[in-house]
């Protein structure tokens, strides 16, 4: 195992240069996957507002992530730098997304106005990202947003469903939180095993696992607690 950036050579399709290929082609499994569990979601039936949230986060992720491998890696030649923004951009609200569906699912486990605290705060946080990301055209605010969206926010609110709860969706949603912190692990140490599956591939494959694992919980969190359970274990 390398622990080291490592440049891929470029390949040639059909007279067309790829730069990255494996990276662009682990890019484009994340995709698919997430476009699956959109597809999974809406074949399921299960219709409330915190799914819904998680639907968009899996067409945006989707999209976010193939423009990233698409301009960011495969075409990147083609593309000045600031064109990677819009994958990243696109990503960042797909987190901002996610984090919603987490506070609308724990909205009768908390107090309103905590409620109203958390979802004002994930806006700010998302701007401030957003500005920086797009300012200085930097990835690193964009795995900040990450882990604040991820860490801070849903698993946090999830490890409180599943505290109250004990609601299956919650557990399988916080193991792929701990997966995604495996991946943006592997990614900012620059764990690469070779040279045709860098940091870059191999967090991405583990981001694709963290996905479907997300399609799980979402397929298993069924309509938020009630408030009146809620008020129940606060009298506890």
């Amino acid at each position: 195992m390398i622990l080291s950036i490592l440049p891929q050579p470029d390949v040639n399709l059909l007279g067309i240069r790829l730069q990255e290929p494996i990276t662009t082609f682990t890019d484009l499994l994340v995709t698919v996957v997430c476009f699956y569990a959109y597809w999974k979601i809406t074949k399921s039936g299960i219709v409330n507002k915190a799914i819904q949230y998680i639907k968009y986060y899996f067409v945006l992720m989707g999209v976010g992530v193939a423009l990233g491998g698409l301009i960011g890696h495969g075409f990147q030649y083609a593309f000045s730098p600031e064109w990677k923004c819009v994958g990243w951009v696109i990503g960042m609200f797909a987190v901002l997304f996610f984090e919603f569906s987490a506070l609308e699912y724990t909205a009768n486990l908390i107090p309103p106005k905590t409620h109203k605290i958390l979802v004002g705060f994930s806006i700010i946080e998302t701007i401030i990202a957003l500005v920086f990301t797009i300012s200085f055209v930097n990835f690193k605010y964009v795995q900040y947003h990450m882990v604040f969206g991820f860490i801070v926010v849903v698993f946090s609110l999830h490890l409180l469903i599943y505290y109250k709860t004990n609601d299956t969706g919650s557990r399988w949603i916080m193991a792929g939180v701990a997966m995604l912190v495996i991946a943006i692990s592997a990614f900012s140490y620059r764990v690469a095993p070779h040279v045709w599956f860098n940091h870059n591939d191999l967090s991405h494959v583990i981001i694709a696992v963290a996905t479907y694992l997300f399609l799980k919980g979402a397929l298993h969190l069924g309509d938020p607690p009630k408030r009146l359970a809620a008020q129940k274990s606060f009298k506890k």
